[in-house]
């Protein structure tokens, strides 16, 4: 099972959040692009550009966060995190 945790926060408060379950056959990357696909739609929002800091961060610490540079359209929250919270290997 593949669980991706989003987060949306104002002012050091988490004002919203959801998890994402994915148990197909899909890869990691195809579930965490499955995942933000879902997140996004869910939380309404664009998709966030990923840099190579969200990169590195995703794959050493399984967390990043997108904030307002990260996405094209205007945000009304701070940042956006997501976390892997399950991911069998």
């Amino acid at each position: 099972m593949f669980r991706l945790w989003g987060k949306l926060f104002k002012n050091n408060e988490m004002i919203n959040d959801l998890v994402y379950e994915d148990s197909s056959d899909l890869d990691f990357l195809g579930k965490t692009k499955k995942g933000m696909e879902y997140l996004c739609y869910e939380f309404d929002l664009s998709k966030p550009m990923w840099f190579s800091e969200n990169k590195a961060d995703y794959q050493v610490i399984h967390k990043t966060s997108f904030y307002d540079h990260h996405f094209i359209e205007s945000i009304n929250f701070d940042y956006f995190e997501i976390e892997i919270i399950e991911h069998d290997i």
